[in-house]
């Protein structure tokens, strides 16, 4: 027969030969839900993989403080009073292309996308 031991926030399970004979009858509680970008009480979740490591990198600390001020920001259009955080981040992403510029690949591949596609467009038009 099984045993079981509670230790704080853990259960311990030891399990026996005849325990593993059957199917489990444990049943796990549901994994605690992501926090997302924002937590809860409206601050920024730093760790968050949707900021791409951008907190962390080489302009962590330009890339926190311009994207605190947006967040926090009450101006119209939002983010105005932001320029010269923005302006300090991006002067810094500059000194650092082979981390930065791996993104703005991506956009110039779909940008260029796009203009074939207008292209393309155009020429069905004109020749119609």
């Amino acid at each position: 027969m099984s045993q079981v031991i509670k230790d704080g926030k853990d259960t311990i399970i030891f399990a026996t030969k005849e325990d593993h004979q059957s199917p489990s009858k444990v049943t796990l509680s549901p994994p605690e839900p992501s926090p997302g970008l924002i937590f809860p009480d409206g601050s920024i979740n730093w760790n968050c993989p949707c900021l791409g490591g951008m907190a962390t990198g080489p302009c962590g600390v330009e890339f926190r403080e311009s994207f605190t001020c947006f967040h926090y920001s009450k101006e119209e259009p939002k983010g105005m009073e932001c320029r010269e955080k923005f302006t300090a981040m991006w002067t810094c992403m500059d000194q650092y292309p082979e981390v930065y510029t791996e993104g703005l690949k991506d956009d110039e591949e779909f940008l260029n996308k796009e203009e074939q596609a207008d292209e393309t467009i155009k020429n069905k038009e004109t020749n119609s």
